[in-house]
């Protein structure tokens, strides 16, 4: 008990200020035939026999380098644990690709199995955002059950229906009822680059799409949330390279920063957007995988998440029906700026997200 709480205080330490006892090398996996780019960072004052985790990155620019991603696993460096980092260059791209979490994972795990620094025994996985679902479900994999010994997700979706319907309309479940949260509208000019052209009716609207691509591309590159006014240039210039008849097409994906988007419009174009993305990458619905996990997964979720709301993540619980779900939703992070809340609530969360930390940093 006092290692394991030890581990959480070293952790937590780390994360509330950068520390510099970590070693982080840059890494050549092997996916499938693919040559990978991976972080590994590591303690300084160990060299082997330790515990490992892989950690999936999910849909953004900087990929591995995302600033948050980064400070997780050097705090855990800070605590005793390895992690690689996996690059996706297909995720950095923006292209929804969850078929790609499974070999990556198996990637990582070849060159940690040769490393001779980490222990000899499963390793855990962590996902976040888009990368979430599709790293626990790996589990599900013949080839990676053996290899997996916990998983872990933050702030990840279970229903592409429900997280569409949200992106689209800022509507999502709320205990008995339904709640409403400002979309970050970064979520659906990713949903629509990669889909639109797929949806009935749209087949025409590439430049749509492309446009679309580009600005959250720069959204991502800028990193400042997605709703900031800065980007009203922007999107005034990209809509002017679309043709007038499909204009309007674009104001319902990205209009300018104190624009209303049209509910029912929106609403109707999630769902078309969620027939399409099925059709054309089924796996983008995790359920089935998850079904066949078997093990602890802990969940962490931000309760004003605006990208993927927190009611994705209680649906994670619930499709893991043959796995150890343990799911804590907490004020304290998620993928846009954090809405204020009151200082007493502190009282609440910190301890809270705490003890969730704690459960992850010493499941293996």
């Amino acid at each position: 008990m006092l290692i394991r709480s030890s581990r959480t205080l070293s952790y937590t330490r780390a994360w509330l200020r950068t520390p510099n006892d970590f070693v982080e090398d840059e890494v050549t996996l092997d996916r499938d035939g693919v040559p990978v780019l991976a972080t590994l960072v590591r303690p300084r004052a160990h060299t082997q026999d330790l515990p490992a985790w892989v950690v999936m990155h999910g849909i953004t620019r900087p990929g591995r380098a995302h600033g948050q991603l980064v400070r997780f696993t050097r705090a855990l460096a800070h605590a005793g644990i390895a992690t690689i980092v996996p690059e996706v260059p297909e995720w950095r791209d923006l292209e929804l690709a969850p078929g790609l979490s499974a070999p990556s994972i198996a990637a990582a795990i070849r060159w940690l199995r040769g490393s001779n620094v980490v222990r000899d025994e499963p390793v855990g996985v962590v996902g976040f955002s888009f990368g979430a679902p599709h790293a626990i479900g790996a589990w599900s994999d013949p080839h990676l059950r053996d290899e997996i010994g916990v998983a872990c997700g933050f702030g990840g979706y279970c229903s592409i229906r429900h997280t569409f319907h949200f992106m689209m309309t800022g509507q999502h479940d709320a205990g008995h009822g339904t709640a409403h949260l400002r979309a970050d509208p970064y979520g659906r000019w990713i949903v629509a680059a990669n889909y639109l052209p797929s949806v009935p009716g749209h087949e025409d609207a590439i430049d749509v799409a492309e446009a679309l691509r580009t600005l959250a591309q720069h959204a991502g590159d800028v990193g400042a949330a997605s709703w900031d006014p800065l980007y009203d240039p922007t999107i005034d210039e990209l809509r002017a390279t679309i043709a007038e008849e499909r204009r309007s097409l674009f104001d319902l994906f990205a209009p300018n920063s104190g624009a209303a988007v049209a509910d029912a419009a929106a609403a109707a174009m999630g769902e078309q957007l969620e027939e399409a993305a099925r059709r054309a990458e089924p796996a983008i619905d995790p359920t089935n995988a998850l079904a066949e996990v078997r093990g602890a997964v802990h969940l962490l979720h931000g309760r004003k998440d605006h990208l993927i709301p927190y009611s994705e993540s209680e649906r994670l619980a619930a499709a893991l029906q043959a796995g150890d779900p343990r799911l804590t939703v907490t004020r304290l992070f998620g993928h846009s700026a954090q809405d204020p809340f009151p200082l007493f609530a502190s009282i609440v969360e910190v301890p809270r997200l705490a003890r969730a930390l704690g459960a992850v940093l010493n499941a293996l």
